[in-house]
């Protein structure tokens, strides 16, 4: 359940608008609901400040359709990572009919299932900037940059600055200087983390990704390449794992829990 819909439930048993019994009722369903092929996180936003996000890779477009609208009941903005095009369609049809057409998108780069609405960005908090080596590398950078702005955070785009053509990295400081926060995604022989290491007084989320030819070994040399990086203030996470930098890039951002 969103936090802001408790705290608005709270407030109206309180003033009397809404009955204890209706009250309960929502309130009962924490801190899961049995779906009976999986068990909705519905507790998820209230422990850790974000929604459980449902990763769509090998689920049919039923069950990724019947975990967005349980997973939104409470008001939350929900999530579905690594939705194929086909299969968007048939869960875009099913969740529309539920919660409207005009709250629910896809969004094929990244293949993002979004349900909700998209908060606005909290201007107490820095700004996330998300870099990528190559265009090849955008779709990974962009879940990382979805992800981070569904959990209210400003992200600036800054991608096709790899080492290939380090000026470019170099004509865009100014914009990477007012970040509090750099994701990096990078294949081939992931490099570019280190360089903006070196070059930037910020942490730096270094993503790997399987762009690459055969020696790359799908992300592996890439990964590898982050993990023995020579500048400090590189972390690192799984190959292709945009998802996982912009949560833990929003994490890092945030001021208070909600």
């Amino acid at each position: 359940m969103d936090p802001t819909r408790l705290k608005e439930l709270l407030v109206e048993v309180g003033a009397g608008r809404t009955g204890v019994e209706q009250a309960l009722q929502e309130l009962r369903e924490l801190p899961f609901r049995d779906l009976g092929f999986a068990r909705a996180d519905t507790h998820r936003h209230l422990r850790t400040g974000f929604p459980e996000v449902v990763f769509g890779q090998g689920k049919s477009a039923a069950q990724i359709a019947s975990l967005l609208v349980e997973l939104g009941r409470g008001g939350s903005t929900v999530l579905a990572t690594r939705v194929a095009a086909d299969t968007a369609s048939e869960v875009i049809r099913e969740v529309a009919a539920v919660i409207g057409a005009e709250r629910v998108r896809y969004l094929p780069v990244p293949r993002l299932l979004v349900a909700g609405v998209v908060p606005s960005a909290d201007p107490a908090r820095g700004t996330i900037a998300v870099l990528s080596a190559g265009t090849s590398d955008i779709p990974v950078a962009e879940e990382a940059a979805v992800t981070a702005e569904l959990a209210g955070n400003h992200v600036e785009r800054i991608f096709d600055v790899g080492v290939a053509g380090i000026h470019r990295l170099v004509a865009e400081r100014a914009a990477i200087e007012r970040a509090g926060l750099i994701i990096v995604v990078a294949g081939m022989e992931g490099a570019l983390p280190s360089v903006v290491a070196g070059l930037f007084a910020k942490p730096v989320i270094a993503v790997p990704t399987s762009v690459g030819y055969g020696a790359s070994l799908g992300g592996v040399a890439a990964l590898l390449s982050m993990l023995n990086s020579c500048a400090a203030g590189v972390a690192v996470v799984n190959i292709d794992n945009g998802f996982g930098a912009g949560q833990m890039a929003a994490m890092l951002n945030r001021k208070h829990m909600p």
